[in-house]
């Protein structure tokens, strides 16, 4: 188990890592979720032993690691910037970590070829990584990882340089891997997708400290405040600023929703409405679907999927449509909102009731 308690980081009078608690179980995948310059790979050099925290202590199955050096610790890292031994083949790159351990030459062959089958290296073993393309050296600071047996491994956006066929079947492999070796496995993401695709557990970051911590789905479908909802959005979540009366969320005076039933216990005021673009569409979803008199700014064709971008009376909104739907810029057009899946956060952020539990 690993444990973070109230640890911190300051570089030069700027804080970059807010006293944080956080407790990581053996065998699971965890998932590190935020923007650039969250605090991501600041958090997970302090988990590894690289930095030292300027407060709070790290733990690892209870006993306090916080001044032992990386060297010491049964760690493996991979990043988006790979690091191979330039001067050795991918072969020994892969082997070194079990050479330094003193493994015998048969374990050493086998778990070297395993691994290469595994990331498709298999025909460039022989090569040197200068004679590699960059998502072949990725996926060889990657093999080198999987074979190290390490308690805690680290990677930080470690598939942004695969091709996007590989990059899927890794999405799928590296977490049944990692979770079969009993190993903490945290992986660091800008992308809420691929946050979803991992499952595990996930910390949505933001300024350096951590909004929420738990079951993905869990906080995808049930965030806590706004700030990690909109971490967990990608398109953005679309936001309106409203009142709450008479049954409504109003605007400028006018209805633009009826309260849809899972938020009608909250108290009448002014208030943050938030959903997904894929909860607004061109036709109803259902029944109870608001519909929406809406200018269309510019339509995105990404081949199965259309992005529309809105322009609610100064607001700007996104739609995720599937299909085609090249739409004419500076046009009225209706569109529908699944209200079953609004979200409502008070002024200070915090949401005010669960979200659906149907994505």
């Amino acid at each position: 188990m690993l444990e973070l308690k109230d640890v911190a980081k300051t570089v030069g009078g700027e804080c970059h890592i807010h006293p944080t608690n956080l407790v990581l179980e053996r065998g699971t995948l965890n998932v590190m979720l935020g923007p650039t310059l969250s605090g991501k790979t600041s958090l997970m050099r302090l988990m590894a032993g690289l930095d030292k925290p300027t407060s709070g202590s790290v733990y690892f199955d209870g006993v306090d690691v916080t001044g032992v050096p990386v060297q010491k610790r049964a760690i493996a890292m991979v990043y988006q910037q790979f690091i191979n031994y330039p001067t050795l083949t991918v072969y020994e790159n892969i082997a070194s970590p079990m050479r330094i351990s003193g493994k015998d030459n048969a374990t050493i062959d086998r778990e070297v070829r395993k691994a290469a089958e595994l990331l498709k290296l298999t025909p460039y073993l022989d090569r040197t990584p200068l004679n590699l393309s960059g998502g072949q050296q990725q996926r060889t600071a990657l093999a080198r990882a999987l074979v190290k047996n390490a308690k805690l491994v680290l990677l930080d956006e470690p598939l942004a340089n695969l091709d996007y066929k590989l990059r899927e079947e890794l999405r799928e492999e590296l977490p049944k891997i990692f979770a079969a070796s009993g190993a903490i496995f945290v992986y660091a993401t800008t992308e809420p997708s691929e946050a979803l695709l991992l499952g595990g557990n996930t910390a949505t970051l933001s300024e350096g400290r951590i909004t929420q911590f738990g079951p993905t789905i869990g906080i995808y479908r049930d965030p806590g405040d706004l700030v990690t909802a909109e971490t967990f959005a990608d398109p953005p979540l679309n936001l309106l600023q409203v009142v709450k009366t008479d049954g409504a969320f109003n605007r400028d005076g006018s209805a633009v929703f009826s309260v849809p039933s899972h938020l009608a216990r909250i108290g009448d005021g002014p208030l943050t409405i938030a959903f997904h673009p894929h909860h607004l569409g061109l036709t109803p979803q259902t029944e109870t679907a608001a519909k929406l008199r809406i200018r269309s700014l510019v339509s995105e064709i990404t081949g199965s999927e259309s992005f529309v971008h809105l322009d609610n009376e100064g607001v700007r909104w996104i739609m995720l449509a599937h299909g085609i739907h090249d739409i004419d810029p500076d046009t009225e057009i209706d569109v529908y909102v699944d209200t079953r899946h609004l979200m409502a956060f008070d002024a200070t952020g915090r949401a005010l009731v669960a979200v659906p539990q149907a994505a």
